[in-house]
């Protein structure tokens, strides 16, 4: 039997038959070899990309402009769905420690420039061949940070033969470039002594009290008789009242038009940061148990109610009127995990889960009206994703000029998808958008994503990877491997040592300052949170930015020392 058809099949390079079984057998093998454990610690989805790269050496290609199209699809598959994932609560990361996260991206960048040239000084005086070139060592500094659009940026600067040099370091460099920053990772890992469930569970508890729940008692002269709705434009604060226990120690429902008289007992959701200010003005804290409030008032439950409905995606809860009309308070909005004081202003969004107060048959109508309907979430809803990438692929592409620089730079296919997301996720439900994507359909999209990139990285290495090695290329891979883990090292030590910061998100700088998504693949496999992801997405604009930007300026520099 002739088999010569199925040796065309996997070695041709051409055609669309090729390039799928050539990417399906390496993206199977990769994943089959993340069973594979150092210690602890598997290299995760990152067994791909060593998987093509050995598959090339045997002579498993693909069309070259095919895996360039797979490589940048993979890549926006896979930064979309973590703009989705971060997006609600990138703002308030924003907020909350971006210019800190920010600054100390900048620092990477810098060390990684400075270690970069000083490499290159130092194999200049001992006239060490493999260095002496400045264009080559950016080609090392871009694969050594895993940045592609450095690379290109860097080339356009300079001749043909100083950009095919460019490339030949890139390619040399990327593969322990990525390998470098989770080692890196590790690295911090074992100096710190740090365990994960303890970290899991310090971060829980830094997280939880985005809302707490307190017990007051009115015991403040001042607002004797004042309507909850008057306090609360008093103290200019968000807190929802879910019951009350009054003078006469009956339990209701309370509503914004609710006079307070002495001795009533509140039971308050109030933002963390707030509460204090809350409290201050009404009284005393008391403590009554669950048990009490039930005990005191049976006809009033407790319920936790999906928002299933498109047409409330971006409606204020006020303009719901459910406690005027149903006589039942929604308490809190648990969204992407993070839980929000369900005030008027707070907008709703598909798949919100939102706690409510009051009696059986008032709930039922108000989750007829929520929809409740879980069902309904599990079809996707795939037109803000296309849209999305549409949008996001324009942005990436636009040109920001820079004076002194020949060509202008840009955020690329992975920037703008990124940036394009997470301002859908955030203000998507304000103008109508659906953004909903259930936690499985938005893993599967990343994890797709992320396996297509890596197969197309490793298979595009070509089959004079291990030539270009042999013939003087290993020092670049040592200078790679200086270059992603002494600024990272530096950076790692001084952020978890004096700012005292949390290992999910030091690999989520990590991963964004190198702007390189197999690291931040890895560091979601071994966090518990999302706290990774929105470090990533917080630094990675500025840091791509800076990116292309540097890698320019050290060609320009080159190519005026040439």
């Amino acid at each position: 039997m002739n088999w010569d058809w199925l040796v065309e099949l996997f070695t041709s390079g051409k055609g669309i038959p090729n390039a799928v079984v050539v990417l399906a057998l390496t993206i199977a093998i990769g994943l089959l070899l993340n069973r594979i454990k150092f210690g602890s610690v598997s290299l995760g989805v990152t067994w791909v990309l060593f998987a093509g790269i050995v598959l090339s050496q045997f002579g498993l290609q693909i069309d070259p402009e095919i895996c360039h199209f797979i490589k940048e699809f993979g890549l926006i598959l896979f930064v979309y769905s973590i703009g989705i994932q971060v997006g609600p609560s990138f703002i308030a990361s924003l907020r909350d420690g971006g210019i800190k996260l920010n600054m100390l991206a900048v620092l990477i960048i810098l060390l990684g420039c400075l270690t970069c040239y000083g490499i290159y000084a130092v194999c200049d005086h001992f006239d060490i061949k493999s260095g002496e070139d400045l264009t080559t060592m950016v080609g090392v500094l871009s694969g050594a940070v895993t940045n592609t659009p450095g690379l290109g940026a860097a080339q356009s600067v300079v001749g043909d033969v100083a950009a095919k040099n460019m490339a030949s370091a890139y390619a040399v460099a990327y593969p322990l470039g990525v390998v470098g920053i989770i080692i890196s990772m590790l690295l911090i890992r074992w100096v710190f002594r740090i365990k994960i469930d303890r970290e899991a569970a310090k971060a829980t508890r830094s997280d939880a009290p985005r809302t707490v729940r307190v017990d007051v008692r009115v015991t403040n002269h001042a607002i004797f008789g004042k309507t909850i709705a008057e306090i609360g434009r008093m103290t200019r604060s968000h807190f929802v009242v879910a019951r009350i226990f009054d003078h006469e120690n009956q339990q209701r429902i309370a509503s914004g038009e609710t006079e307070l008289q002495e001795n009533d007992i509140l039971r308050i959701v109030v933002n963390s940061q707030e509460m204090e200010l809350v409290q201050s003005l009404i009284g005393d804290v008391v403590k009554v148990n669950d048990e009490e409030w039930g005990s005191a008032s049976s006809h009033l439950e407790k319920r936790r109610i999906v928002v299933t409905k498109p047409e409330l995606n971006g409606k204020h809860i006020g303009d719901l009127h459910i406690r005027e009309n149903y006589h039942v308070t929604i308490t809190r909005v648990v969204r992407a995990g993070i839980e929000l004081v369900a005030t008027y202003e707070l907008r709703l969004q598909m798949g919100d889960v939102v706690v409510v107060v009051g009696r059986a048959n008032d709930l039922e109508q108000v989750s007829t009206i929520l929809g409740n309907s879980v069902k309904r979430l599990d079809r996707p809803n795939l037109y803000p994703i296309f849209m999305g990438m549409f949008f996001g692929v324009l942005l990436g592409s636009l040109t920001i000029p820079i004076p002194g620089i020949p060509q202008g730079v840009k955020l690329g296919l992975a920037g703008g998808p990124l940036i394009v997301a997470i301002l859908l996720a955030k203000y998507g439900p304000k103008y109508k958008i659906v953004t909903f994507t259930t936690n499985s359909a938005n893993m599967m999209i990343r994890e797709i994503g992320i396996s297509l990139f890596l197969a197309a990285v490793g298979l595009g290495a070509g089959s004079d990877f291990v030539n270009t090695i042999l013939e003087g290329g290993y020092m670049w891979i040592l200078y790679g491997v200086i270059i992603t883990m002494l600024p990272l090292l530096i950076v790692g030590v001084i952020a978890r040592k004096v700012m005292k910061m949390d290992y999910f998100t030091l690999m989520g700088l990590m991963s964004g300052a190198m702007t390189d998504p197999p690291a931040l693949a890895y560091a979601n496999t071994v966090a518990t949170n999302d706290r990774a992801a929105v470090a990533y997405a917080t630094v990675y604009p500025l840091t791509m930015f800076l990116r292309i930007f540097a890698a320019q300026i050290l060609a320009l520099i080159a190519m005026s020392m040439a």
